[in-house]
This record gives structure tokens, C-alpha cells and sequence, in this order.
């Protein structure tokens, strides 16, 4: 076993998961920071080279987990935990693609924040895709997408 221990913080606009957009059509747009500690600055060397960067969390706030959750993008059928974003996980680790915009020494002045302020961020790493987007399948969210649709 480990025990993760955050590398730094998150700063954003969102104090309560509700204010968070969620479901079909939601854009994350926000902006906000991840600060980290003075010990991992040395790991921020030449990631202002990247437009965008995974960022894996902690889901500090979650209420327990669940293996089947009903997520707020389709309602009319549960899903495994695994096919969704709940935040109710066994192992409650979230992870999001962010925008970087700019770096400003220990701060990472991000765009697509999808997590509440003061979220213990455990890991940052490049975005790099090889994968096509033609070959990208987005599963049961892509048919809830299409019923939605006029």
C-alpha cells in the first residue's frame, strides 16, 4: 500500500460540488490555480512547454462510494462507477484535463477546472494523446447525447 500525499492545492471559483457544471452540454471554463509546495517546484521545469496537463486529485469531500452510479448526463439508467466521473469511488482519485496558461512559480494559472478549492491535487502530467479522434468512443454518453438532441 501508499498513502498519497498531496504536491499542492487547488485554487477555484467552485466552494460546493453543486456549483460545479455537470451533465450533457456542461463546459468547464473556469479558471483557477494549482499552487504547489516549495518542495515539488523543481518538478514544474519546462511545463510551460505543454498547452495541456492531467492533474489526478483527491476527491477529499466525497460522502462514502458505490459500484453503480447515475450520473447527472443520463438519468433514465445506472452505470458502473467505472464508466462514469463520481466522485463516490472505491478509491475516491479524480482526474482532469486542464489548460495551462501560464506559470508563475509555484502557481499554474490553469482553464477547465472541475474541482472545489482547496481540492489536494496528488500528481501533474503532461497531456499527450497518439490516439486519432475518428477511433474515440464515448460509450453510453454519446447515445444519452444523441437522445437529447431535437
Amino acid at each position: 500500500m501508499f498513502t498519497p500525499q498531496p504536491i499542492g492545492f487547488i485554487h477555484s471559483p467552485y466552494t460546493q460540488s453543486s456549483s460545479i457544471p455537470k451533465g450533457l452540454g456542461a463546459r468547464h471554463d473556469a479558471e483557477g490555480t494549482i499552487e504547489l509546495l516549495r518542495e515539488f517546484e523543481p518538478g514544474l521545469q519546462d511545463i510551460e512547454g505543454f498547452s495541456h496537463l492531467f492533474v489526478l486529485w483527491y476527491f477529499d469531500r466525497s460522502d462514502g462510494s458505490s459500484l453503480i452510479a447515475t450520473p447527472p448526463s443520463d438519468l433514465s439508467r445506472p452505470h458502473g462507477v467505472f464508466a462514469t466521473r463520481s466522485p463516490r469511488r472505491p478509491n475516491p482519485i479524480g482526474l482532469t484535463v486542464v489548460e495551462l496558461l501560464r506559470r508563475d512559480g509555484l502557481i499554474l494559472h490553469v482553464r477547465g477546472i472541475d474541482m472545489l478549492d482547496r481540492t489536494p491535487v496528488l500528481d501533474i502530467k503532461p497531456y499527450l494523446s497518439s490516439i486519432p479522434a475518428e477511433k474515440l468512443r464515448r460509450g453510453w454518453l454519446a447515445e444519452a447525447e444523441a437522445r437529447t438532441k431535437p
